[in-house]
């Protein structure tokens, strides 16, 4: 993802490029590690809400500067200076907890090039897949630091045995991608120099794909783990409308004459 690219935007601690139908966000404090600040997280939410908004833009991929750290969690420095970590009523900051509690309305890829812990690896849970270095650690080390898990961390139960959650959780060491690949965190684990492009690849793959159908896969599957009856009901709803879209149509249509669909989403 270094080479020259339509549209790239930077910042102090985010970098945003285009590439085609994919949105790279790049954290971009590697001095740092990668750390969390309130200034980034509310970057990371306007992102996200650009994504949202651009009907060009079907896939989000976030990844980080350098080739050690992903994000090594919140900046205690900051932190300890009484830097103020709390929700806001921003906007902003509105749009970066829509993404970490799994309501953001576009897929998006983690791509951990480095290590994540604390923080950094909540915000690559809220991802919905994930591409690691076979070099990454992941944890959640805050009951280290008198604190606990408090951006999503506490609820990884839901992805995994509560056992390994718990063993996370309350001892804060970290684990090998290779583990958390064997957990079902990660998707991939790969060699360092192919983080970048497997992410980009994975999100071009999803972005290929009819938009309201992805959406709708996406959503579905996320509610049923919080509420199968409610997911039921809203499949109802949501097949009437995605299965009558032109979407539909297109898809079916292209299939027949053996081409690539263009989708409209609608």
């Amino acid at each position: 993802m270094t080479e020259q690219i339509d549209n790239a935007r930077q910042n102090d601690e985010l970098v945003r490029e285009r590439r085609g139908p994919v949105l790279v966000v790049r954290l971009n404090r590697p001095e740092a590690h990668n750390q969390l600040t309130p200034a980034m997280m509310r970057a990371i939410g306007a992102a996200v809400a650009e994504a949202e908004s651009d009907p060009d833009i079907r896939v989000v991929v976030l990844t980080a500067t350098g080739d050690r750290t992903f994000c090594a969690g919140m900046d205690l420095r900051s932190f300890a200076g009484g830097a103020d970590f709390t929700v806001g009523s921003d906007s902003d900051m509105s749009h970066y907890m829509r993404f970490m509690t799994g309501r953001a309305s576009i897929p998006v890829v983690g791509a951990a090039n480095g290590t994540a812990l604390g923080g950094g690896f909540e915000v690559l849970l809220a991802c919905d897949l994930i591409v690691a270095s076979e070099k990454a650690r992941f944890g959640l080390p805050e009951v280290k630091r008198g604190l606990f898990a408090a951006g999503g961390g506490v609820f990884i139960g839901t992805k995994i045995p509560m056992n390994a959650a718990l063993e996370l959780l309350m001892t804060g060491d970290s684990i090998t991608a290779e583990r958390a690949h064997g957990l079902g965190l990660v998707n991939a684990v790969v060699p360092p120099e192919e983080v970048a492009v497997t992410a980009l690849g994975l999100g071009e793959r999803v972005a290929a794909n009819a938009p309201l159908g992805v959406a709708a896969s996406r959503d579905l599957a996320r509610l049923a783990v919080a509420d199968l009856r409610g997911a039921e009901a809203r499949m109802q709803e949501l097949q009437e409308s995605v299965y009558a879209s032109e979407d539909a149509q297109e898809g079916a249509m292209a299939f027949i004459e053996k081409r690539k669909p263009v989708w409209k989403g609608r």
